[in-house]
This record gives structure tokens, C-alpha cells and sequence, in this order.
């Protein structure tokens, strides 16, 4: 084999339709394009949406709700899972750190901590926001809270 006899697979290579040429290629008159209407016409382009006149999807259905882009939002740690890191790894000190290393959270993650579970082993807790009832219990089992 060299660069003189090389050839497509067999297979791969069609020849064109060859449109508009008389009625003896059977591609004559119309061009394949049927008759009249938007289509058969040169310059055609279908827009986006366009149901043929039907009133479109997109505007059939109402537009409704929004997103605050203000929303700050937190990922949800509870003190059960606390308490199974305090008592399987051993750890007396929870920050961002040690929950990325335990895979936990993500790189920019904020992370709040939740009230479900209980926990009794006394931890020092840093994070981003704690609710009222994982502030007490964490308090009153021993430990402390930080605010980041």
C-alpha cells in the first residue's frame, strides 16, 4: 500500500443527489421539495419554536416562581455524623479541613450544622453556621462552637 492506491472504505462514499437536472433523473420540477409551501421555497430556515402556526410551546405554557441569586446556600451536616466522627475517627477538633480530608464537602462548600441526632462526645466545632438546637447540644455535651 502507498499514497497512489489509497481509497475510502467500501461503503463510505455516496454520490450527491443531484436536484433539479429534468423529470429523466426523477429529481426534476420540484427538486425533491414537494409542493409549494415555506419549504419548497429557497431561503427557508425553520425558527426555533415553530410549530407550523400552532401557538408555540413556549408560549402556551405561563411563566412562573423565580430564583433568588441572593440565596446563600449551605451544605447540611447533622450532629449525628459529628458524633460518628468524634467516636470512629477519634476527633476532638471538626473545621472544614478534617471534613474535606473525611469527604464530607466539597472545596467551596459552606457548611451548616443541623440539630438532628444527638451528640455526647465534646468536640470543637468550626464552621460557617450552626441552627439554635446543634449550638445547644454541642454546648451541652462539652464542647464549643465557632463561627467562621
Amino acid at each position: 500500500m502507498n499514497l497512489s492506491n489509497l481509497k475510502p472504505a467500501a461503503g463510505a462514499v455516496h454520490n450527491s443527489k443531484r436536484l433539479g437536472r429534468g423529470e429523466g433523473s426523477a429529481r426534476g420540477g420540484t427538486s425533491a421539495r414537494g409542493h409549494k409551501g415555506a419549504k419548497s421555497r429557497s431561503g427557508y430556515s425553520k425558527k426555533i419554536g415553530f410549530e407550523g402556526g400552532q401557538m408555540p410551546i413556549q408560549r402556551r405554557l405561563p411563566k412562573f416562581g423565580f430564583k433568588n441569586f441572593n440565596r446563600v446556600e449551605y451544605k447540611p451536616l447533622n450532629l449525628d455524623l459529628l458524633q460518628s466522627l468524634a467516636t470512629e475517627k477519634g476527633l476532638t477538633e471538626i473545621n472544614l479541613e478534617t471534613l474535606r480530608a473525611n469527604g464530607l464537602i466539597s472545596k467551596n462548600d459552606l457548611v451548616k450544622v443541623l440539630g438532628r441526632g444527638q451528640i455526647s462526645a465534646a468536640v470543637n466545632v468550626q464552621v460557617h453556621a450552626f441552627s439554635k438546637s446543634a449550638a445547644e447540644a454541642i454546648q451541652k455535651a462539652g464542647g464549643s462552637i465557632v463561627e467562621i
